[in-house]
């Protein structure tokens, strides 16, 4: 634990000194203020923005930071460095993992402030978004331990970013697009925060999200087998 909390010290640390993970957490939430405050569309649905950007960018940042930490220590050698102090991967990743969600976590709380939940509807919004983001971070992760340097990284980062961000968007105006979005874990959490306040949680998203989950996983142990945190 105490290696762990300094990861996340170190991480914390270093927010402010490195914009693209910085603009990653801000993006989307000053969208979103911006967004539901000054666009007025009729017969727009309440609080569309907040759907829309909260779905994004639990698709986006989680994912992008998380593969843009891991390619960036490993190509400056900080990862050898940590793991010739006794800093065990798994310490590692816990503690990059676990501010990565503290600080999407603070984005998560001013989409769910402008969009007015309370009550149960409060809870199944954290509970659906952390889902979200902790799939995403292990995605991400994925990415990260694959890629040799950030450049590989940024590469195979911005396609698999733009699908499972900006996917549950198009899916909403092309039924081809839902059809085959459906499978993703995005496109559920997008359909989950939709039916906050009219409809439960559906079977299919939840079988969907675990899918994804138990792929994402899996592929992470591929990965971390053959390359490893060196």
């Amino acid at each position: 634990m105490k290696n762990t909390a300094v990861i996340f010290k170190k991480q914390l640390s270093d927010t402010l000194k490195n914009k693209t993970i910085l603009i990653q957490f801000l993006m989307f939430p000053v969208l979103v203020i911006i967004m539901e405050n000054l666009v007025r569309i009729e017969d727009m649905p309440e609080h569309f923005f907040v759907k829309l950007f909260a779905v994004m960018f639990v698709g986006m940042a989680p994912l992008t930071c998380m593969s843009a930490i891991i390619s960036e220590e490993k190509e400056k050698n900080t990862l050898r460095v940590l793991m010739m102090s006794n800093v065990r991967p798994a310490e590692y990743l816990i503690g990059v993992g676990a501010y990565v969600f503290v600080m999407c976590s603070a984005g998560m709380a001013v989409f769910a402030a402008v969009g007015g939940y309370s009550g149960t509807d409060l809870v199944q919004f954290i509970a659906v978004m952390s889902a979200g983001i902790v799939l995403s971070e292990l995605t991400g992760a994925v990415i990260g331990v694959f890629s040799r340097n950030q450049m590989t990284a940024t590469s195979v980062t911005v396609p698999v970013m733009m699908i499972f961000s900006f996917l549950p968007m198009l899916s909403m105006f092309n039924d081809t697009v839902r059809n085959a979005a459906r499978i993703t874990y995005s496109q559920q959490i997008s359909d989950l925060i939709n039916g906050i306040g009219t409809s439960g949680i559906s079977a299919e998203s939840v079988i969907v999200i675990a899918v994804n989950a138990v792929i994402a996983a899996a592929l992470f142990v591929i990965v971390y087998r053959r390359k490893g945190l060196e």
